[in-house]
């Protein structure tokens, strides 16, 4: 608790100190109270906005901020087309322009560079460990064993970079200034992969080939309703894989920014050894993920066509290993493991980039657009750098051509002039030239005061005068402007160019796996006990058997006559169900054990199985009892799953403890008596079918206070004498049993609560 400042005087103290000379802060230890609504706004939003626009979102360049500071700190140090330096020096000049420590500012570096194997055009020419992208456990050597510099390709990045083609700001403590994007000559937001997650908002652009993306922009200027897809067919990804091409999903990512898209391994089949090597995989997997999955689907005894599955990545590259038994089919069990296992994934594509400070999720035609508008302003500035530059030569080149008349007088006017101040503006005045044109002239060196070096100099102003006027038509001329802009990407094409890396399979072509029963359908019993063992029978078997073999106190719970193809769901106390296929148990005896379930399917420590449902084809539904007098209906659909997952959660309401629950096909009678001993008699179908699993139901029987639904059975013909007696329009609080119903036999059916 905060503690409240004393006003009593101590002794000895001046009470007229102030209290910043006694060492006390004013206001500490006070709780001041605040709205939560102004507390987000002043200490969240900044916050949220800083991670939005300064850290987790690209820009038109294709640059995060702590992508263009380490590249910038690396163009400055002269690492552009000259040798490596280490990258513990890299990354000490880099905190000049990023204060957020070594081990950020290098991890970019990592994710940059050529050995890491993450982009198309790698833009950090390394040397030494940098890790791989596809291994979650190969990490990369200390900042002090590796060596980089920049790649290549980083010439377009920092073309012009000096002629004011973009802004620069100061840094954060203001000792130099840094550019707030790149002139990057070419779409590289779109050819180098970048994905982001900010506060609110995300970011996934995918890679695309380094010469489509050039030639749909090209396209794209010549003509802004251009077909771009004709030429930029799909993404392309280091890793290569297999794209999964579907045009409608291509149009839809291509015009809104967002979709999805799945990516296949790529693998060759080695008959003499009987193995399946596999050489490229997803973006979004590790091969060590694709090593633990198919590892874990043949312990599920889900996969007995592997013998063996080992990761032989080396020197050569990714590859990973899947030995196969004998007679097995590589490309059906491939198939299969498309389907199963990361071997095939979805790539999310976000196109978030930051343009002009603001986040806008914009699809390939208009993210291209706004890369052309950001392209010709760099052009614009360029051209206008270089224009003032030969204006201001050709303008000096012209008062040295107003001396050429007359060496001698110039020599004169300097010798005879007494003080040094006084040498411009004589010649000023005794050639007509302005200031600047006289320092230029007075600054000439003696050894050039001849003919032939002022007459080379003057001869320049000729070409000067042909390059501005083209310059002045480059500047005033939009169209120019793209011109250049398109033989610059023709010289990227040319230059930096390379072939596609992930093929293309069309989806209306290719063969999607489809789960084949391959398992005998024939009557089985399902026996399970209350202690959790299961055992499944043949008719055969149990006609022959003895006695059922139970742990000591155990009993069974429930029998049900079903098929070997059934679908087992078992329902816990932890609201969950577990599924499994009947055809995954062993035929067994009566004279076994059996199986226990909690450990076959992996339940949590002390969970508990209430119930067994055998699902042929998800018919029917789900009953739920409550003690606190509800029932619910859930659709068996419910309980269905695309992709055979083994756990659901929120299988039923938690709300109220669950007093019994039944697989039912369809509508029948039940049995309610709650623990004062009234007996309702209900009809499932004034209880309405829910889709939903966790739905609380409604009221079917009333209970006073402290009063609980006890028991429930399914009712049969004869278990009541005068049932009409006990079938009442829901909520009811039903009616005690007579006389005549618990005599004799009718006393067993509903045993009174211990």
């Amino acid at each position: 608790m905060p503690r409240k400042r004393s006003t009593d005087k101590q002794p000895g103290s001046a009470s007229k100190t102030p209290p910043k000379a006694r060492g006390i802060i004013e206001g500490a230890g006070e709780v001041v109270e605040q709205q939560i609504t102004a507390t987000l706004e002043q200490n969240y939003m900044p916050y949220a906005m800083s991670v939005i626009l300064s850290r987790a979102i690209p820009e038109i360049d294709g640059f995060k901020p702590s992508h263009r500071k380490l590249l910038y700190t690396m163009y400055k140090m002269g690492l552009l087309n000259t040798g490596r330096t280490k990258s513990a020096n890299i990354v000490g000049q880099t905190m000049k322009l990023n204060p957020h420590g070594e081990g950020a500012i290098y991890d970019t570096m990592v994710r940059l560079s050529r050995g890491y194997e993450a982009l198309l055009h790698p833009y950090v020419d390394s040397k030494g460990n940098f890790g791989k992208f596809y291994s979650r456990d190969m990490a990369w050597a200390a900042s002090r064993y590796t060596e980089a510099k920049l790649d290549g390709i980083c010439n377009e990045l920092f073309r012009d970079i000096d002629k004011d083609t973009v802004d620069f700001v100061d840094n954060y403590d203001n000792t130099m200034k840094e550019p707030t994007l790149l002139p990057a000559s070419f779409p590289s937001v779109l050819v180098n992969a970048n994905t982001g997650i900010a506060v609110g908002m995300a970011s996934s652009i995918c890679p695309f080939n380094l010469a489509e993306v050039c030639q749909a922009t090209i396209e794209l200027m010549r003509d802004p309703e251009a077909d771009i897809a004709a030429v930029l067919q799909a993404p392309d990804f280091p890793g290569g894989g297999q794209i999964i091409y579907d045009r409608k999903i291509m149009e839809q990512i291509y015009a809104t920014g967002r979709g999805s898209f799945r990516v296949r391994s790529r693998y060759t089949y080695d008959a003499s050894a009987n193995c399946i090597d596999i050489t490229q995989i997803p973006p979004t997997t590790t091969a060590e993920a694709i090593v633990e999955k198919v590892v874990d689907l043949v312990k599920q005894g889900r996969l007995r066509e592997v013998a063996d599955i080992r990761d032989e990545t080396g020197l050569d590259g990714l590859k990973i290993t899947i030995d196969l038994k004998r007679g097995v089919e590589p490309d059906k069990l491939m198939q299969r493991l498309f389907k199963m296992s990361p071997l095939e994934d979805s790539f999310a594509c976000n196109f978030n980039v930051l343009i002009a400070g603001v986040p806008r999720v914009l699809g390939v035609r208009e993210l291209l657009g706004e890369w052309i508008a950001f392209r010709i302003e760099c052009v614009r500035r360029r051209t206008y750098y270089d224009l003032s530059r030969k204006r201001d030569k050709m303008h000096l080149l012209q008062g040295l051509r107003a001396i050429l008349l007359d060496i001698d007088k110039a020599v004169r006017i300097v010798r005879e002039t007494e003080e040094e101040s006084e040498v411009v503006p004589n010649l000023m005045i005794g050639f007509g030239i302005d200031e600047a044109q006289a320092e230029y002239v007075a600054e000439i060196k003696l050894r050039h005061l001849n003919r032939e070096y002022i007459l080379k100099r003057t001869e320049e102003i000729e070409q000067l005068q042909k390059e501005i006027e083209e310059l002045e038509t480059i500047f005033n001329s939009k169209a120019k402007i793209q011109a250049v802009i398109v033989q610059e990407l023709r010289q990227v094409i040319k230059n930096y160019g390379r072939p596609r890396r992930s093929m293309l399979l069309y989806a209306d072509e290719i063969q999607e796996y489809v789960e084949e029963e391959e398992v005998a359908d024939y009557p089985v019993h399902l026996f399970f006990t209350r202690d959790g063992y299961f055992k499944k029978i043949t008719p055969q078997s149990l006609r022959m058997s003895g006695e059922q073999k139970l742990k000591e106190g155990d009993e069974v719970i429930q029998q049900v006559d079903g098929s070997n193809s059934a679908d087992l769901l078992f329902f816990t106390d932890r609201q969950q169900v577990y599924k499994a296929k009947a055809a995954e148990f062993a035929d067994t005896k009566a004279s076994v054990l059996g199986e226990y379930i909690p450990a076959r399917l992996g339940m949590e420590e002390g969970e508990t199985v209430l119930y067994m449902a055998a699902v042929q084809k998800y018919a029917g539904y789900m009953l739920f009892f409550f003690e606190n007098g509800k029932a619910a209906k859930v659709d068996m659909e419910a309980y269905a799953t695309k992709n055979n997952r083994k756990k659901l959660v929120n299988a039923y309401s938690g709300k109220a403890p669950v007093t019994a629950m039944f697989y039912v096909l369809e509508d029948t009678d039940f049995l309610l008596m709650n623990t004062q001993g009234r007996v309702l008699l209900v009809h499932t179908g004034a209880v309405s079918a829910k889709a939903t699993r966790s739905t609380q139901g409604v009221q079917v029987m009333t209970l006073k206070k402290n009063v609980r639904l006890r028991e429930v059975k399914a009712y049969r013909e004869g278990m009541l004498k005068r049932p009409d007696r006990y079938r009442k329009a829901i909520p009811a609080t039903g009616s005690l049993l007579t006389a005549e119903e618990t005599a004799g036999e009718q006393l067993s059916l509903l045993p009174s609560e211990e």
